[in-house]
């Protein structure tokens, strides 16, 4: 049997079996659905990780205050152990950084909030700073992909301390009480680490192999049906989530990175030939990695396994994408951030023209709407306001209990941050329950307020921003969708290219390959963002399904490459290798 693998297919015959570009449609206005908009779904596998820590780091502080005497700073500390929330999918060397990242923008968030507090007291000024800030908040979170719960968090503290009655000479005080706060939530995030330092690489690993065992099954039932082509975007995303977790542990983690980006190998054939694959050993690998026991060792060292492991070690110190590069101009993330501060600002002076006293309500309902496109912005109004509505009743129930002293105030504050954490990964609706009454709640810590009062400002902030917010997500129509597109295809074919020159023998397969898988997982995600913009022209839907089925024949290839000779016997390889051809086969 050769050890050289066929060479893979060019996008243009790629092209010639799936069919010529069809002749562009005419721009359409895409329909915004209602169906399946509030059906709960799965909750996420560590949902009680950002409840909990949430809990510990903003309890802390309030006892301490209530303690002392002041609740009345409650706010500025709550800032800083909102942080808490953040980075727990990040293993923990580089959550360190990040959640230092995330205190440091909220203090910065704070400070902007503090000063321009202190210095006007215009409303129309208060809320267009609100806007701004708000923007920059969304475009900086999702250019340095920090994750759940984003810029909300930020948006919703800085707004509110906008509109809190300050002095220059208070500012010191009450970043220095942020500061703290923040203190107590990296604590808080870190912690666990003491008892099982290599928990969230273990657990991306663990999705990448329950995600490929899933794409195995489909792809065995039908290959071409749209049930495999999810289940394949799916794996492929957390088979790139799970490396791009092993190469954030650090260098000094080296021999559990090694165990741990054997399994992550071993996902990767999956993906790329799932019909070779077994289901249940990788959904045994995946139990196996529960716990703190000792990662599972698949039976047998492929070829190529010790060379693509250097290849890792080789990988963390190439260099990285800085930051400017994700906010240049051309950048995806620019009509967003457009989208935000006006949406945010129309909210915010609708608000004020109704003599709201709360603007800041309505400024965060519409920040809290963004996401990648029109139609999930629309879902997330529809779930905002569901939620909202409902969570005014709960807090109709609540406040009676919350108003009996400050004890039992902080402790219906902790019950309902703990519970919005546990019901939002469900459905952002579930999760608005919560948080609803808990941020009428958080405006009592000053003083006990009429609950009437704050329901209908509530109500009413909350259909204004919601209405608002769309209605810009509408306006400002994001025609670079089809252009990062177009993008995210030559970046695919350029990724496939590497693979191939490293196929023969011109450079290295294993970085490659992981630069494609990446280069995939970014296309589908280009492509599933434009089809949810509301006025859009006609997207190249036949090339990016040509540049997938080249890049995931290449991806075939290196595994062929790398592991399909010289395994646990002939008959074996014959058997991988007879697979990945009749994989080849299914996907054209």
């Amino acid at each position: 049997m050769s050890s050289t693998p066929p060479s893979p297919r060019p996008v243009a015959e790629a092209e010639a079996e799936v069919g010529t570009e069809a002749t562009p449609r005419p721009v359409r206005v895409r329909r915004l659905p209602l169906a399946g908009v509030l059906r709960p779904g799965k909750p996420s596998d560590i949902w009680f990780k950002p409840a909990t820590s949430v809990v510990v780091a903003t309890a802390v502080p309030n006892l301490t205050l209530l303690a002392l005497g002041r609740l009345d700073l409650v706010m500025y500390t709550m800032a800083g152990s909102f942080c808490a929330l953040y980075a727990h999918n990040f293993p923990y060397a580089a959550r360190a950084r990040v959640l230092a990242g995330v205190v440091a923008g909220m203090t910065a968030s704070i400070a902007v909030a503090l000063l321009t507090a202190s210095l006007t007291s215009s409303a129309a000024v208060l809320v267009a700073v609100g806007a701004l800030l708000a923007a920059a908040q969304k475009t900086l979170c999702d250019a340095t992909r920090v994750g759940p719960p984003g810029h909300l968090i930020f948006t919703f503290i800085s707004s509110a301390t906008l509109f809190a009655p300050q002095t220059l000479g208070q500012v010191p005080g009450h970043l220095a009480l942020t500061l703290a706060g923040g203190a107590v939530a990296w604590l808080v995030g870190m912690a666990p680490a003491l008892v099982r330092p290599h928990g969230p690489e273990r657990r991306a690993t663990a999705r990448a192999l329950h995600a490929t065992a899933a794409y195995a099954e489909a792809a065995h039932a039908d290959a071409t049906g749209p049930g495999a082509e999810r289940a394949r975007a799916a794996a492929a995303g957390a088979v790139h989530a799970a490396w791009q977790s092993l190469l954030a542990t650090g260098t000094r983690t080296v021999q559990a990175r090694r165990a741990l980006a054997r399994l992550v190998v071993r996902a990767e054939e999956a993906l790329a030939v799932p019909e070779a694959a077994d289901p249940d050993a990788l959904r045994t690998w995946a139990a196996g990695l529960r716990g703190t026991g000792a990662v599972p060792r698949p039976r047998g060292v492929h070829p190529g396994e010790e060379e693509e492991l250097l290849g890792v070690d080789a990988e963390l110190a190439g260099p990285k994408v800085p930051l400017w590069r994700r906010l240049a101009p051309g950048s995806p993330l620019l009509p967003v951030a457009l989208r935000t501060a006006l949406g945010c600002a129309l909210a915010g002076y609708a608000s004020l023209a109704l003599g709201i006293g709360r603007p800041y309500w309505a400024l965060v309902t519409a920040a809290s709407l963004y996401q990648a496109n029109v139609t999930l912005t629309w879902n997330r109004g529809v779930q905002r306001v569901v939620g909202n509505l409902i969570g005014v009743l709960a807090f109709a129930a609540i406040a009676p209990f919350a108003h009996l002293g400050h004890a039992e105030l902080i402790v219906c504050c902790l019950a309902l941050a703990f519970g919005a954490e546990a019901l939002i990964t469900r459905n952002y609706w579930l999760g608005s329950v919560c948080v609803t009454p808990m941020a009428l709640l958080v405006t009592e810590f000053a003083r006990f307020q009429q609950p009437g009062e704050l329901i209908l400002d509530r109500v009413v902030d909350t259909l204004v921003g919601a209405v608002l917010g769309v209605a810009a997500a509408v306006l400002v129509t994001n025609r670079r969708a089809a252009d990062h597109i177009e993008k995210a295809i030559e970046a695919t074919d350029r990724a496939r290219e590497q693979a191939e020159a490293g196929l023969a023998g011109r450079g290295a397969v294993e970085p490659a390959r992981r630069r494609l898988t990446a280069a995939l997982v970014d296309l589908r995600a280009a492509a599933d963002a434009a089809a949810g913009e509301w006025w859009q022209r006609a997207l190249p839907e036949q090339r990016v399904l040509a540049a997938e089925r080249a890049g995931h024949r290449t991806l075939a290839a290196t595994v062929r490459r790398l592991h399909g000779h010289g395994g646990e016997n002939g008959q074996g390889t014959r058997a991988r290798a007879g697979a990945a051809d009749a994989w080849e086969g299914a996907r054209a």
